[in-house]
């Protein structure tokens, strides 16, 4: 009979000593793999040659001849790639890389010269001015693009009006109206129809920010059409309504406003004067809206206050620095209605009879398009011209 080996038969003094549990060395373990990371990285900042970081890149190798590119990526990024191409020249001459950005479509070109010397640096590629035709003398380089100017006697205002003297001599004693109509340039399809549809008397607006803008602004104009480059600024219930990207606003100092100022009036040419984008706030904020006014006026152009804010200091500012300037007399779409569009169109007609000019505007919409091309279509026969709007604005600065 085997006996029970329990604490009271085991022998005095003689107990089985239980053996301790071997905890596993978290903390050290820990600590030893942060060091060993830590010593890493700082290996890599000290030692490696990658100064981007890791950020994927393209190089591009140019051979002499034959005249060709040879690219060695590194793993694709996740957004497409600049596309690069080049312009091939003979032996001796320059040759231009041209470098697309897939993600923004921002082109920038590289001038690589044929004798084998320094490459300059990237510069934006503005745009042609032959594409916009816009007149090269009145054109300036800048970080942003080509600005307007004015040059030899001769301003933007002047060459780019539709119409000549003899044609605003030959409305001067007749009722005429008219009228612009902004927003342009965002959506292309609506675009091409009002350039197509609208009679090429009507002024046309556009801002900034459609992808194609310099392209659509260009058939405007060769539809016979004036436009204008209407500047996002600041409106009253900002930020929670914002008026886009690179917006003039009453907070920012005056050269960074003129810096935002030259980036939008170099995303296209041609443009007669300048109208605001939104900004019910600066437009009446006299001190952060003469800055612009002055530039614009020293560039030789235009402004049109679109009246949807009654506290405007446009057109002081504009009286002070001798600019052209033109105010609208009715909101055409203030309810955007067809039958509200023809009775803002007869009281415009009107008023033209009354004081023998007046200026009607709205914002681009199927609907406007409709009735303004049906309302001028029988202009004429009720005695009324329509024109381009500087034949007003130059009456009235003349007046």
């Amino acid at each position: 009979m085997t006996e029970a080996t329990d604490d009271l038969s085991a022998p005095l003094g003689q107990q089985a000593r239980a053996r301790p549990r071997r905890r596993f060395p978290v903390f050290p373990v820990l600590a030893g793999l942060l060091g060993l990371f830590l010593a890493v990285f700082l290996g890599f900042a000290l030692f490696g040659d990658d100064r981007l970081g890791g950020e994927p890149s393209a190089q591009v190798a140019i051979s002499r001849t034959p005249q060709t590119i040879s690219t060695t990526e590194q793993p694709a990024p996740p957004h497409p790639a600049p596309a690069v191409s080049a312009a091939t020249a003979p032996e001796g001459s320059q040759r231009t890389v041209t470098i697309i950005d897939g993600s923004s479509g921002e082109r920038k070109s590289v001038v690589i010269p044929g004798d084998g010397g320094a490459v300059p640096e990237a510069t934006p590629k503005a745009s042609p001015a032959a594409a916009d035709g816009a007149d090269p003398r009145l054109l300036e380089k800048s970080r942003h693009g080509m600005l307007p100017i004015a040059a030899g006697g001769l301003t933007p205002l002047q060459a780019y009006a539709a119409g000549s003297d003899q044609d605003r001599a030959a409305v001067a004693n007749s009722p005429h109206v008219a009228i612009v109509v902004s927003s342009l340039g965002v959506s292309a399809s609506q675009t091409a129809h009002a350039v197509a549809t609208l009679p090429p008397a009507v002024t046309l607006g556009f801002t900034p920010y459609g992808s194609d803008v310099g392209r659509l602004a260009a058939q405007a104009r060769a539809a016979k059409h004036e436009i204008l480059l209407q500047v996002p600024m600041e409106p009253f219930d900002y930020p929670d309504n914002d008026a886009g990207p690179q917006a003039l606003l009453t907070t920012l100092r005056p050269e960074q406003n003129l810096d935002r100022l030259h980036w939008h009036m170099s995303r296209f040419q041609g443009y007669v004067g300048l109208a605001a984008f939104m900004g019910a706030r600066l437009v009446a904020d006299e001190a952060t809206l003469q800055p612009v006014i002055r530039d614009a006026a020293k560039r030789g152009l235009g402004y049109f206050d679109d009246s949807r804010t009654a506290r405007s200091a446009a057109q002081r500012l504009a009286t002070n620095e001798a600019q052209p300037f033109a105010k609208a007399d009715i909101v055409l779409d203030a309810l955007p209605a067809a039958g509200e569009i023809d009775q803002s169109l007869a009281r415009l007609e009107k008023l033209a009879r009354e004081r023998g000019s007046a200026i009607g505007t709205a914002t681009l919409s199927p609907v406007l398009i409709e009735r303004i091309a049906a309302w001028a279509a029988t202009l004429d026969k009720r005695g009324i011209r329509l024109v381009p709007l500087t034949t007003i604005m130059l009456k009235s600065k003349s007046s």
